[in-house]
């Protein structure tokens, strides 16, 4: 039977090796319970050996299951197994004689299951405890110890009396148990004190199933040698209930555990540290008043050193913690603080710079992609940053997408240069979750000392002409006194845009989009508007820059596409047959719930998909084409349409043209303007327009301000045009009657051109 036939054949309930081991537990020890102390071969043989070969048969066939096992699964199964064939020659050899001799062949077993489990816990505990801190470390250090240490006084007495005399196999035998024994239980213990280990099902299953059989195997040795009073009974259910709980660890190892099943270990790992000190105070104290073994005082020692270890280097850690930030590993703000003033105070002569950085919409890529991806962009940041500084540059993050270079020694030519650099840097495409990320860096600049003669002062600054490179978008500026005023206007515009979001301020106007053929309007423009309470209508140019730097464009993107459909909406009910262009920012392709989210608008409207046209940049899909592709596929596959504004701005190949679901072209208005002076700026319309046509694409002029470029595209082939010489963007009333007028004024010079 192949791997794949076996892994089949008991896929059908993966609970059946529980219920089968429990169930044979259950009848083994209701069966020990009523036989008592008289021998009986059904119980005391046949099934105490099937209560040791059943988990082996279990870790077998788990085994046989996945193509790779892990080595700790194998070396627990080789341990269950070797314990099963040392059982069974116990039960059926060494216990039907009448003196049992020891130790026999079948301690040599057991001793080879301690070692394979030591050796299992090892590979387990070596890749879930690395790379954590030393104080987690420490504490499970301390429990191993503690437990230890217990362990080492009550067992001593017993092997000491145990091996009194010459040195025999039998008391070399009783050494390596009572070791052994310690060393399994301090292993567990130090599991259990771990504050970075992460438990699920599968570890708790292993811990149990280990902590009851080191407990019965414990226990036996205090019973056997008169230390307590116990009966076989449970001794042999403890023994059996750890395998058994063991079998089921590697059987579930060797299928898929889901993350959210897991959790890190409960308060358990603060209090086996305490328990443990204690333990270790007790042993040393008492061993003031009685003899306890040197090695007890060792371990009781090694504890309370290990307890008291961290208090020499915490205020350190704490220290280096404070001025850390934990994500990126960088200085944070405090340690920036802490190292300027020296700083400034040693520059006073030589001069230098605090560049202040934000990201570009990296808000967009927390809300789009999740504040995990954006973690990840953030750590891979900090790192080209780090790469690009100087011997004595000093960078830190100040929190969120904000980090701070404070130049050892730099004029303001060396500060541009350096920002130069850093956005170069940073203008790279980063890999996250598969996908490609675009992003880059806007640069504050403030000299010192020539814009400030404190720290706090020059960041302030920074801080300003950081804001000023962001609405500018040059990338970087170097403040200067006309800042001051920009910034407070600024702030006041921010706060007054996140009103205007919520309270309707928004309006769209819409700009008709002309059939050259026809003469007829079948598709409209949204463009956005603010209706400030203040200033008056505002256009988008005097917000827009404000609403990308302040994270908002998803969210306007949204209000606005609502807009535009429910205007759709009441066109449709009135019989007025308009399709709709929405502008689409490149943040919006990032949600990757966007295609549905726009179908359910649609439906909720009772909208076609035709209905609306999203017109996204051809810069955008320069900048990530794999993402562009697999956006606007999704987007096509409901019907909306899709519209590439700006073309011919990219200055890039045209192979997306053949592998891009587009519908639509539109000719960005630097194109128009030089047509009607320059041949060869006329000659490349014409062949845009017909490379479109062999494309099967329509293609729209945008920015069509004269009678006579609108003739000359008409002479071309273009499809559409719009522009001010046709019509300005107005609100949706006006455009109803701007249609019913144009619709007439058309009649009319039809009529009079048919006369002629």
């Amino acid at each position: 039977m192949t791997r794949s036939a076996l892994a089949a054949a008991f896929r059908w309930h993966a609970s059946w090796p529980a219920w089968l081991l429990g169930s044979l537990i259950s009848v083994y020890a209701v069966g020990l319970v009523l036989k008592g102390e008289a021998d009986s071969a059904v119980f005391d043989n046949v099934f105490a050996t099937l209560t040791r070969w059943l988990p082996a048969i279990i870790c077998l066939l788990a085994l046989l299951k996945v193509d790779r096992p892990r080595a700790e699964a194998v070396l627990v199964t080789i341990g269950i197994t070797v314990n099963a064939i040392a059982d069974s020659y116990f039960y059926f050899v060494v216990h039907n004689t009448a003196v049992r001799p020891f130790p026999t062949a079948a301690d040599a077993g057991y001793l080879v299951f301690y070692t394979l489990m030591l050796c299992a816990l090892g590979v387990l505990v070596h890749r879930q405890l690395q790379g954590l801190s030393r104080s987690v470390l420490l504490d499970s250090a301390v429990g191993a110890s503690g437990t230890a240490t217990i362990l080492v006084v009550i067992l001593t007495r017993i092997t000491s009396s145990a091996t009194a005399g010459p040195e025999t196999l039998a008391s070399t035998v009783i050494t390596a148990y009572s070791v052994l024994d310690i060393l399994l239980a301090a292993t567990l213990a130090g599991l259990a004190t771990s504050r970075g280990l992460f438990i699920g099902r599968r570890w708790i299953l292993l811990v149990a199933g280990l902590a009851f059989f080191t407990s019965a195997d414990l226990a036996f040795f205090l019973s056997d040698s008169g230390a307590i009073s116990l009966s076989r009974a449970p001794l042999e259910v403890g023994w059996a209930g750890g395998l058994a709980l063991i079998a089921l660890w590697v059987f579930a190892s060797s299928g898929p555990e889901s993350s959210r099943g897991r959790k890190r270990v409960p308060g358990s790992a603060l209090l086996v540290p305490g328990i443990a000190t204690i333990a270790g105070l007790a042993v040393l104290i008492a061993g003031t008043r009685t003899h306890v073994s040197t090695l007890a005082v060792v371990m009781a020692a090694l504890t309370m050193t290990l307890a008291t270890a961290p208090l020499a280097f915490r205020q350190r850690v704490l220290s280096h913690q404070a001025r850390t930030d934990q994500l990126t590993g960088l200085p944070n703000r405090r340690a920036l603080y802490a190292e300027a003033s020296p700083r400034l105070a040693c520059a006073e002569q030589t001069g230098t710079a605090l560049l202040l950085m934000d990201l570009d919409r990296f808000k967009e890529v927390n809300d789009s992609l999740g504040h995990d991806v954006g973690d990840r962009l953030l750590i891979q940041v900090g790192l080209r940053l780090t790469r690009q500084l100087g011997p004595g540059d000093l960078l830190a993050r100040l929190g969120g997408d904000e980090f701070a270079v404070l130049l050892a020694k730099a004029d303001p030519h060396d500060a541009i240069v350096k920002a130069i650099v850093l956005r170069a840097a940073i203008a790279e495409t980063f890999t996250l979750e598969g996908i490609a990320l675009h992003t880059n860096v806007s640069i504050g600049i403030a000299c010192y000392p020539e814009q400030g003669t404190d720290f706090n002062g020059l960041l302030r600054k920074a801080d300003m002409a950081m804001y000023k490179a962001k609405t500018s978008r040059v990338g970087y500026h170097v403040y200067t006194n006309a800042d001051d005023s920009d910034f407070g206007t600024r702030l006041r515009t921010l706060h007054e845009l996140r009103v205007a979001l919520v309270s309707d301020q928004l309006v769209l106007h819409y700009q008709p989009k002309l059939d050259l053929t026809t003469g007829e309007v079948h598709n409209v423009e949204a463009l956005v508007r603010w209706n400030h309470p203040c200033r008056g209508l505002l256009q988008p140019g005097e917000f827009l820059p404000l609403v990308e730097e302040a994270g908002l464009m998803q969210e306007m993107t949204r209000i606005l596409l609502a807009q535009a459909l429910d205007q759709a909406a009441v066109w449709m009910l009135r019989e007025i047959r308009l399709t709709i262009s929405v502008n689409l920012s490149p943040s919006s392709l990032l949600d990757a719930a966007l295609p549905e989210r726009i179908a359910a608008m649609l439906d909720a409207r009772g909208l076609p998909a035709s209905a609306l046209i999203l017109e996204i940049t051809e810069e955008y899909l320069m900048q990530d084409y794999a993402l562009a592709r697999a956006s606007l596929t999704r987007l096509r596959d409901i019907g909306v349409r899709i519209s590439i504004d700006d073309f011919g701005t990219g200055y890039s190949s045209l192979a997306y043209l053949r592998d891009l679901p587009i519908d639509e072209l539109k000719l960005d208005r630097s194109f128009l303007t030089p047509m009607q002076d320059d041949p060869r700026a006329a000659a490349l319309v014409a062949s845009t327009i017909d490379l479109a046509h062999s494309l099967d694409l329509r293609m729209v002029a945008e920015g069509v301000e004269t009678a006579d470029a609108l003739a000359e595209l008409s002479l071309y082939g273009c499809d559409q045009a719009q522009g001010y010489f046709i019509s300005r963007p107005v609100p949706a009333a006006e455009l109803v009657t701007w249609l019913t007028t144009r619709g007439a004024s058309f009649l009319a010079e039809e009529g009079a051109h048919a006369t002629n």
